[in-house]
């Protein structure tokens, strides 16, 4: 963990990806798809799952329906509201089969080798509407992966849970599916406290799970061997109908992430509209039009931005309230937090309490009094 004097190199480990858009519907809906499966296991209808999502249940079915972060945002809150599972996202999770990913499913398993399947996932998946982004490093003979959450940061949501454990739980389903059903993890890593339904971790992922950790993910062994179902040919061609719609998500991202990407850059010192303007060679009013038709605003990116440096900030470095406050382009600590506590509903010195310092083993410790 830095110290609060490694500014600039911890800058550097916490520049964010700009998050894909919120409102274009680019996406197909085959987590929503498992969701209300989930949820209708339980007696609740379709209906009542979808409230709100503007989508109907025959539409789940339709090879051209296409669906938004703030659809899945809606249907996962309303999972959240309505079930009597609280494990529903790691139930849903299964659902997650390789085949359920289209032309990506397929190029996962026509691959050649493990490695290579790796790599493509990691370049293409943002195409399926990921609940989160993904890093996989190769520490000799493990991999670690580690996870993001593209629109739900913040660890004390229950929403940034149930994202988490989709994605882990999907993850599983279709690592098995390319590898066999002896495949597993060895460890599994969360940044939130351990839920009342812990216990359902410990029969899915049949490894250790540790909690309140500095990021999510898993480690499993490394296999680089040759593929079962490896074809060139249809690998080829699952790999160009991919970077089409790579392109199309690309695209999707807008104006929006143009200026996030430019926000990032230099934390503390944002640029006002009119500097960005300048920079995209635009007149700031058109740079305001052009933000409104894709549902955001200057100020909305700016707040997220100094939010999610914030919860970053907060999580995985040492630095002192002040001096985040300084990163964040804050006057004094005092403006900073309490913009945190409209966040979050915390202040920042209790958000970061969260953070235990954990024995090995996965024991936690109360941090120091002061």
């Amino acid at each position: 963990m830095a110290k609060a004097g490694d500014g600039g190199r911890q800058r550097a480990e916490l520049v964010l990806r700009s998050p894909p858009g919120f409102e274009e519907r680019i996406y197909w809906p085959h987590s929503i798809a498992a969701i209300v499966a989930e949820l209708a296991k339980q007696g609740i209808d379709a209906q009542a799952a979808l409230e709100g999502a503007d989508l109907t249940a025959s539409q789940l079915d339709a090879y051209t329906t296409k669906i938004s972060y703030r659809q899945l945002d809606i249907v996962i809150r309303n999972a959240l509201r309505l079930s009597s599972d609280p494990a529903i996202a790691l139930r849903a999770g299964q659902r997650m089969h390789v085949t359920s990913y289209g032309m990506y499913g397929y190029a996962l398993l026509s691959g050649a080798t493990q490695a290579e399947s790796r790599s493509f996932a990691a370049r293409y998946l943002r195409i399926v509407g990921p609940f989160c982004d993904v890093v996989d490093v190769d520490e000799g003979p493990t991999v670690a992966v580690t996870f993001e959450p593209l629109h739900w940061p913040n660890p004390t949501e229950d929403a940034h849970r149930f994202a988490v454990e989709f994605a882990l739980s999907a993850h599983l389903a279709v690592a098995r599916d390319r590898t066999g059903q002896t495949f597993s993890f060895s460890r599994v890593n969360v940044d939130y406290a351990a839920p009342p339904h812990a216990k359902v971790y410990d029969s899915l992922f049949e490894c250790p799970v540790l909690f309140e950790q500095q990021s999510c993910g898993y480690e499993h062994v490394r296999e680089d061997d040759l593929a079962e179902l490896a074809d060139p040919r249809t690998h080829a061609m699952a790999r160009e109908m991919c970077e089409q719609l790579l392109g199309e998500v690309n695209r999707a991202g807008g104006v929006a992430a143009d200026v996030w990407r430019i926000l990032v850059e230099r934390p503390g010192r944002f640029p006002g509209i009119k500097a960005i303007a300048l920079k995209m060679e635009m007149y700031p009013r058109a740079l305001r039009r052009k933000l409104e038709a894709e549902g955001t605003s200057y100020s909305a990116l700016l707040a997220e931005v100094r939010r999610r440096l914030a919860i970053e900030y907060l999580r995985k470095t040492q630095m002192v309230n002040k001096e985040i406050a300084s990163r964040l382009g804050y006057s004094d600590e005092a403006n900073f937090r309490h913009a945190f506590m409209r966040w979050t509903g915390k202040s920042p010195t209790e958000f970061r309490g969260r953070a235990r310092t954990r024995r090995p083993g996965g024991q936690s410790l109360k941090p120091p009094d002061h």
